[in-house]
């Protein structure tokens, strides 16, 4: 699971690279601010009020997205992208458990602040 979630988190900070890159197409920019603008946006398939069914189609629907995304970058873009991602998760090893901590947290501070509000 751990791996999955790495894989999947240098290949989205390799897009962030990528997209700034001046040999990007236009078409990969405009995919990646469409998962960008989905993932911030309150309106959604599924409203985020409905706190797992909400979040399900955000999971679903901006991988997706930014997948096709980089099906569309051109090799040597990905490429360099990738190791850039690379480069920062050597020098930063503890940035993803960082962000799985405040995450975590940041959750359990909605479900503390929920329970609170609707129990008096």
């Amino acid at each position: 699971m751990i791996a999955r979630v790495r894989f999947i988190w240098r290949d989205a900070l390799a897009l962030l690279y990528a997209i700034r890159d001046h040999r990007t197409p236009g078409r990969a920019r405009g995919a990646a601010a469409l998962a960008l603008l989905y993932a911030l946006s309150p309106v959604d398939l599924l409203p985020d009020v409905a706190p797992l069914l909400g979040w399900g189609d955000d999971v679903v629907i901006v991988p997706t997205i930014l997948a096709l995304a980089a099906r569309s970058l051109p090799a040597p873009v990905l490429a360099d992208a990738r190791a850039r991602s690379a480069r920062l998760g050597r020098r930063l090893p503890w940035l993803l458990p960082a962000l799985g901590a405040v995450l975590v947290l940041g959750v359990a501070a909605l479900i503390w602040g929920l329970v609170r509000l609707l129990g008096g």
